[in-house]
């Protein structure tokens, strides 16, 4: 039995760690993705997707938008461009923190390490801390409000 449940637990952990690598590994290396840098980055630069959270309607509006003012993006593209956005850059709760998640956390990280591992509070903690010392800028209200949307809404049940 015990053999039995310690197999269980390491084909778990396997599956888990099988399923975050494939998520990880979509948005590299990702067609949307070399779409989006080649036509947007010509006109600003990728810090302008970074902090923007939308979902696919509202990617594909901005993506139209920036058409309709020179980026050269075709019609088959888009599509392609705005499942990669919606994925990698996709919709986040709204709630206190996301700002700071966007304008903050963005400036180093990709939403992909938020979206796809999830923490305990106490893990949110001690990366929010390790960031700090990293020189992450974060006043104390920040730091709070940061805490508790990530432990909120990128928990582990």
């Amino acid at each position: 039995m015990f053999l039995q449940r310690g197999f269980i637990v390491c084909v778990a952990i396997w599956l888990a760690a099988l399923v975050g690598v494939a998520a990880m590994g979509r948005a590299q290396g990702d067609p949307g993705e070399a779409i989006v840098n080649a036509a947007c980055q010509e006109c600003h630069s990728i810090r302008a997707i970074h902090t923007q959270a939308l979902d696919a309607k509202a990617w594909e509006a901005r993506l139209r938008t920036e058409i309709a003012r020179g980026a050269r993006v075709t019609e088959e593209q888009i599509p392609v461009a705005v499942d990669y956005l919606a994925f990698a850059h996709g919709p986040l709760p709204d709630g206190p923190g996301k700002d700071v998640l966007l304008n903050t956390c963005t400036m180093c990280h990709q939403l992909e390490r938020v979206l796809f591992a999830p923490r305990s509070p106490e893990e949110w903690e001690e990366t929010l801390l390790a960031m700090l010392n990293e020189g992450a800028p974060l006043s104390e209200d920040e730091f709070l409000r940061v805490h508790a949307y990530l432990s909120t809404y990128f928990g582990v049940d």
